[in-house]
């Protein structure tokens, strides 16, 4: 059988136009504006001498790593993902797996820091506690979540982005996808006016 590639990859495209953006009230925000906010919001925090934190579970961890990798050295915006494996099974350990973010933020945050928190299902207890932590140290908040549009989460950030799918890959892709879309703008780029067309399979070589 052939696989439903086509299918998967409409789905996916479907699913980017789809993204959306909440206000910490809760109201809707375009995802121009949204993605506007986040890069002013950046650029604010790395003129003010700051740093962005971003906390993750999974495949959102390994989103958080590659976002701190990028960020910091792409984007000159000194970023930290609180994922050394140590330090996670040590306070797993001993405060319980729940507290592994929040007392990390709690030991690093300083007011005025940015925190990323990326939730696939907008549940996931570490994360909330997570970002409470953050709002006791004075920092604000982005928030990327999937799954249900009531998921707590959700609502928690000054500005919230949601991919409205329960299939964990393509939420993670998604977000991804909008906190690269954040981190390019924020480099400066821009559509190109054309776009030569894509060489098809049928093209003669």
């Amino acid at each position: 059988m052939t696989a439903p590639v086509g299918a998967y990859f409409r789905e996916m495209h479907r699913l980017a136009a789809a993204a959306q953006a909440t206000d910490r009230r809760g109201e809707r925000l375009g995802l121009d504006a949204a993605i506007a906010w986040a890069v002013d919001a950046i650029r604010a925090t790395q003129a003010r001498g700051n740093k962005l934190m971003v906390i993750g579970n999974g495949g959102s961890a390994a989103i958080a790593s590659h976002l701190a990798t990028d960020y910091t050295k792409n984007g000159g915006i000194p970023t930290q993902a609180f994922n050394d494996g140590s330090m996670l099974t040590c306070l797993g350990n001993d405060l319980g797996y729940e507290n592994v973010f929040a007392k990390q933020i709690a030991m690093f945050a300083q007011k005025q820091d940015l925190l990323i928190a990326i939730s696939s299902s907008g549940k996931s207890p570490n994360i909330l506690a997570g970002v409470a932590a953050a709002r006791a140290a004075g920092c604000a908040v982005a928030t990327f979540s999937g799954f249900t549009p009531q998921n707590p989460l959700r609502g928690t950030g000054d500005v919230n982005f949601y991919v409205a799918s329960d299939q964990y890959g393509f939420v993670e892709i998604l977000h991804l996808a909008l906190c690269h879309a954040i981190l390019d703008i924020l480099m400066g780029w821009k559509p190109a006016a054309e776009h030569a067309p894509l060489a098809t399979a049928s093209a003669k070589v």
